[in-house]
């Protein structure tokens, strides 16, 4: 396994901790990894991105571990990928080849299955050269014109571009399926608390200890990839829905941010968003500031689509296996951060998960306040929506009169969130 270290590049993270996050990702699809090592590149060489002496060093260790498979925690071009494996005469996988082959493993839904061939077949669209090299050598003059192997390539092509117009079609069905449910949960009385994180935060862990279930949760990168769903108590709330959602990770492939980013679109309409981090991990902070990336690019960060973003509980994991002394350090650096939520717990013991449950209980009921809507007095949709979301405090009885017709006004406790939905419903109805 090779970590490249480009000039320029990787700024803030540390080569040994990427290149321990790499082994990790390999020790997840069951490679055992003979040697791992960081090489720093100065210049990038377009056709192989290592030099020819960081490539000779690279097929001794090969030889002298027998390797069969290559592993670069890097992109690679088509090209590279190519004359690297032209070059070492083995296998050579880059990071993107090797977490599509992780999501191929572990998707377990139809929809995660469609996503995941929709991120091979992108991947596997410019690498086609590579799968009929043996027909180039069969065209003759000067390539301007194609032989048999730029038929068969385009051939090819074209079979993937129909199948990854099918999936997307697909995908859309199933986006608008969930997003009927969503509606559904919205006009529930029922606020959703999503769970996110780096992968291997001990997400799942805290899911099945918060919600009693099973979901599988083991020591590995991207054990979870399919959103899950249960119901829990909270104080003060009688019912919430808990929401398992797939581990973010650095550098994640560009096809699978597009193609896993409906999994993600459950965040978008959480109500309290629990951020778990592997405080034990020593490049946490590094890995929050990853998490914290994605988010603001769903737009689930403050001020995004015109109403407050979701209040933000930040959860440190696996507290249990820091000493004393790192401890009061961590503590210490929190208390010059008073505008952040912060819960140290241990999903593995159940040890501080009371007080998560109660931090997020007042969260979904502490901001609430008074306001004042007027409805027309036929508009049971809003008004139903309003008890199922709200505490209505006063209705119905001051009925009056004016050029819209009937109209009524209500009191009711909301809280700054659900004050915001509702201020869009309403901006659709006038808008229709």
């Amino acid at each position: 396994m090779v970590c490249p270290q480009i000039r320029g590049r990787n700024i803030g993270a540390d080569p040994k901790a990427r290149l321990e996050e790499a082994k990790g990702l390999a020790a997840a699809i069951g490679l055992v990894v003979a040697d791992g090592f960081v090489l720093p590149i100065r210049e990038v060489r377009p056709g192989t991105l290592f030099g020819e002496g960081q490539i000779a060093n690279i097929l001794t260790a090969c030889n002298l571990e027998e390797a069969e498979l290559v592993i670069v925690d890097g992109a690679l071009s088509a090209v590279q990928q190519r004359n690297l494996e032209e070059k070492l005469q083995r296998k050579v996988i880059d990071r993107t080849g090797i977490i599509l082959e992780i999501f191929g493993e572990r998707a377990a839904t139809a929809e995660g299955r469609l996503q995941v061939e929709l991120a091979h077949l992108d991947y596997q669209a410019g690498r086609l050269v590579r799968s009929w090299t043996h027909l180039e050598r069969q065209r003759g003059g000067f390539g301007f014109l194609g032989g048999p192997g730029e038929t068969q390539i385009e051939a090819d092509r074209r079979m993937i571009r129909d199948r990854m117009a099918r999936i997307r079609r697909e995908l859309e069905q199933v986006r608008r399926t969930r997003g009927l449910h969503r509606d559904r949960r919205e006009k529930a009385p029922w606020p959703v608390c999503a769970l996110v994180g780096y992968t291997n935060a001990g997400k799942s862990t805290l899911f099945n200890r918060l919600t009693g279930a099973d979901v599988m949760a083991q020591d590995l990168l991207f054990a979870t990839l399919d959103p899950t769903m249960r119901a829990i108590r909270l104080p003060g709330v009688d019912k919430a829905i808990l929401s398992d959602t797939v581990g973010f990770i650095s550098d994640l492939p560009t096809q699978l941010v597009a193609a896993f980013r409906a999994t993600l679109e459950e965040v978008t309409a959480a109500d309290v968003i629990i951020h778990v981090r592997d405080i034990a991990n020593p490049d946490s902070d590094q890995q929050k500031a990853q998490v914290l990336a994605v988010l603001a690019d769903l737009g689930v960060m403050d001020g995004s689509d015109g109403e407050p973003g979701a209040p933000i509980i930040e959860v440190w994991n696996k507290w249990d296996m820091l000493t004393p002394a790192r401890a009061e350090e961590l503590f210490a650096a929190a208390r010059t951060r008073p505008d952040e939520v912060i819960v140290p717990l241990s999903a593995l013991t159940g040890e501080g998960c009371d007080g998560l449950l109660a931090t997020a209980g007042r969260m979904l009921t502490g901001d609430a306040r008074e306001y004042a809507f007027t409805l027309g007095a036929s508009d049971g949709q809003r008004l139903a929506w309003l008890y199922a979301h709200g505490e209505v405090l006063a209705d119905a009885d001051d009925v009056t009169n004016d050029a819209a017709g009937p109209q009524r006004r209500v009191r009711v406790r909301l809280t700054a969130r659900e004050a915001g939905r509702f201020a869009r419903l309403q901006a659709e109805a006038h808008a229709h």
